[in-house]
């Protein structure tokens, strides 16, 4: 069974705004190593249409993008994704599967398939997965900024705190801290 892996880029006052973190070839490079990491990649509909947006026409090369945002984009296309939703039936991105029904159920499935692991990059998606216990590791990219705005990491709250053990700490030339947890069981 591969482990669950939330990670996601956050500011220190938790804004989990796409916008608000800090873009660069390290911050890429980070993001790029994940993936490369994963099996497959598991996202909420609202990100996966976000990235549906654009990275399909950045690996076509239709898009103008530096030459490490265009290999992110071309195994980005090649990797497996998951796509949670009640609303759409329908992911025509390449590679990009539906999980439909009982989400514990569906995501324990996932990762029973998947050996080398499931990289989970929605916010709202892993409240819910948290919620069930799913989530078994966190890689969260802390940049060294204070949004003053949301939205925040889980925003509905839990049913109890997490505990956590550190794995590692890793600061980038940014200023950004790779953040490396996983559950305390």
């Amino acid at each position: 069974m591969g482990l669950l892996t939330f990670s996601l880029n956050l500011t220190l006052d938790g804004c989990v705004d796409h916008r608000e973190g800090i873009v660069d070839d390290e911050t890429r490079a980070y993001f790029t190593r994940l993936m490369d990491e994963s099996g497959a990649m598991l996202w909420g509909r609202v990100t996966y249409e976000m990235m549906e947006s654009y990275w399909p026409a950045v690996a076509r090369g239709d898009e103008e993008a530096p030459p490490d945002m265009r290999e992110w984009a071309v195994k980005l296309e090649t990797k497996p994704k998951y796509v949670v939703s009640s609303t759409r039936k329908d992911f025509p991105w390449t590679n990009s599967h539906h999980i439909a029904g009982d989400l514990r159920e569906g995501v324990q499935k996932l990762k029973d398939a998947t050996p080398a692991g499931v990289l989970l990059g929605s916010g709202k998606l892993a409240t819910e997965l948290d919620r069930l216990d799913l989530i078994d590791e966190y890689k969260l990219l802390v940049h060294p900024r204070i949004a003053g705005h949301g939205p925040t990491l889980h925003e509905g709250g839990l049913p109890c705190t997490r505990q956590l053990e550190l794995l590692s700490a890793e600061p980038l030339h940014n200023g950004a801290v790779a953040m490396h947890y996983r559950r305390a069981r």
